[in-house]
């Protein structure tokens, strides 16, 4: 049994406060890139249609919808999440694209996942996993509700190498974006945004995580000049 702490429930109420602007600062932020990187790490996903899939950190479902598109009307999708406010926002989203009943939502901690062993073909987890407070179990948690022979991909922001542009991306995150985003919505969820990211392990710390809470064969593969890896482990 895992007890939430005073970190989860902190970083679900910042989310919460963020839900109503959360998508639109997205896509101004990502100048839209998001939307690709969602199709890549999802194309990585098993099966190729239909299959039970598992989205953690879901928030506003874009992920969710971005699977039960790709993979036809016989996938089922189950979104979890800390935030209720961005599961509603989810909610209404994938009312209006018809999407209501492959679809389901639930409130839980990556850390604790309310489902059976081996029950999902796929979990994925979307600019998320720095969000849960014990990585090392979420990532566990992850590989024990996937299948053997399913995958486990994960789609994180990372810190981009060479001098100028990683420079340049460094000033942008902390300097450019928390400035934007208290702009249009609350600050101080846009500075922890790059505090997170930037203490998040590098790329090949994280794949060995991966390959320690159960999976195998892990690739990574770095996205847009190495803004984003994209992680992919067969469980």
């Amino acid at each position: 049994m895992y007890r939430l702490t005073d970190r989860n429930r902190s970083i679900g109420e910042m989310f919460s406060s963020i839900a109503p602007r959360y998508d639109f600062l997205n896509r101004l932020l990502s100048l839209g890139v998001d939307r690709r990187w969602r199709r890549l790490a999802v194309a990585e996903t098993v099966p190729s249609t239909g299959g039970r899939f598992l989205d953690v950190a879901t928030g506003t479902a874009d992920m969710a919808l971005e699977i039960s598109r790709r993979k036809g009307a016989g996938a089922r999708v189950a979104g979890v999440d800390l935030s209720v406010e961005m599961m509603r926002v989810g909610l209404e989203k994938c009312a209006r694209a018809g999407r209501s009943r492959s679809v389901a939502f639930l409130r839980a901690p990556g850390e604790c996942l309310p489902f059976r062993d081996g029950v999902f073909d796929s979990a994925c987890v979307a600019f998320g996993i720095r969000n849960v407070v014990d990585r090392d179990r979420g990532l566990r948690e992850m590989c024990r509700a996937v299948r053997p022979g399913g995958r486990v991909v994960v789609l994180e922001f990372s810190s981009p190498p060479g001098t100028v542009f990683g420079a340049l991306y460094r000033f942008y995150f902390r300097s450019v974006l928390p400035r934007i985003g208290g702009i249009f919505s609350r600050g101080s969820a846009y500075a922890y945004l790059p505090e997170s990211v930037l203490a998040f392990p590098e790329p090949h710390a994280f794949a060995e995580m991966m390959r320690a809470a159960g999976c195998v064969s892990v690739t990574r593969r770095p996205l847009t000049f190495g803004i984003v890896t994209l992680y992919v482990g067969v469980r």
